[in-house]
């Protein structure tokens, strides 16, 4: 099982940047930093000084690790572990610090594997979309969540007092905490979502769920990546529908103990991955 998340995936990979991530930080605090300074949060530029054009955002769109190097490596080819300036960062998202976060920890040994999910820490009265890192921690034995993409000017901005390499459970809720909450009548749906477009609901949870389930099975789509039976904010989850997401939390719930049994699950037409997806901001198909 450590294994299988210590080998690159398709999303994880650094193909023919491979070399770049030789000699990075081993401290997984160390190596966050250094994601934190190639790449830029593209809602959050302005609190750095930075401006974006519509141009620079489509850095957001691009999935594999690996050419997510490429770009930052186009702007600036000095070694990854020197800091770009704000303004020349490349912008993503939570979910391009996480699975670029796991390609390193992957690349240097580590288990890592992509979260999909909730944080609970930005303030808003919302349990925020957000990506995070799970890796491996061989001398505790556990799984450990790391939020690489906050950064100190960050810790400005949010009431955050724990460590950001061991996240508490409570504070990011993977999909599958969520849903079981939410079902259980635990959690109000409305309080998950992303309040900066004014979206939440049991649909995003369900969504927030299948995504957190490809990316255990090694593929880390972007958060508007839409397939199957992975409803939208009209859409109404059905009793079947729901029966078979409770099924699915439940096996994300314990990946460990489970992965055969979620890949099975997801070979279900209504989970599984097709070659296309639609990206829902630009309104299309993409192959993945």
């Amino acid at each position: 099982m450590l294994a299988y998340y210590t080998r690159p995936g398709v999303m994880t990979s650094a193909g023919r940047f491979a070399a770049l991530l030789d000699g990075l930080p081993r401290d997984v605090a160390a190596l966050a930093a250094v994601g934190q300074g190639l790449l830029i949060h593209e809602h959050m530029a302005r609190g750095y000084g930075v401006t974006l054009s519509e141009e620079d955002r489509s850095s957001v769109h691009t999935r594999p690790a690996e050419e997510l190097l490429a770009q930052i490596v186009a702007r600036d080819s000095r070694p990854l572990d020197v800091a770009r300036p704000p303004e020349a960062r490349l912008p993503g998202n939570c979910r391009h610090f996480t699975v670029l976060m796991t390609a390193m920890l992957r690349a240097r040994g580590t288990p890592a594997r992509a979260r999909c999910g909730f944080g609970g820490y930005f303030g808003s009265g919302t349990f925020e979309d957000h990506w995070v890192c799970e890796y491996w921690d061989a001398g505790e034995q556990r799984w450990r969540l790391v939020d690489a993409q906050i950064d100190a000017v960050q810790l400005g901005w949010f009431d955050i007092d724990f460590d950001l390499t061991d996240v508490p459970r409570d504070q990011f809720l993977i999909g599958g905490d969520a849903w079981e909450r939410y079902r259980s009548g635990a959690a109000d749906p409305g309080k998950f979502g992303l309040s900066l477009i004014g979206e939440t609901g049991d649909w995003w949870i369900a969504a927030n769920l299948m995504r957190d389930a490809a990316a255990l099975l090694n593929l880390e789509l972007l958060p508007w990546d839409c397939w199957g039976a992975m409803p939208g904010p009209e859409d109404p989850i059905d009793p079947e529908l729901a029966a078979l997401f409770d099924r699915l939390a439940a096996l994300t719930q314990a990946p460990d103990a489970t992965l055969a049994d979620l890949r099975q699950l997801c070979d279900d037409d209504r989970l599984r991955v097709p070659p296309e997806v639609r990206n829902a901001v630009r309104g299309r198909l993409e192959r993945v």
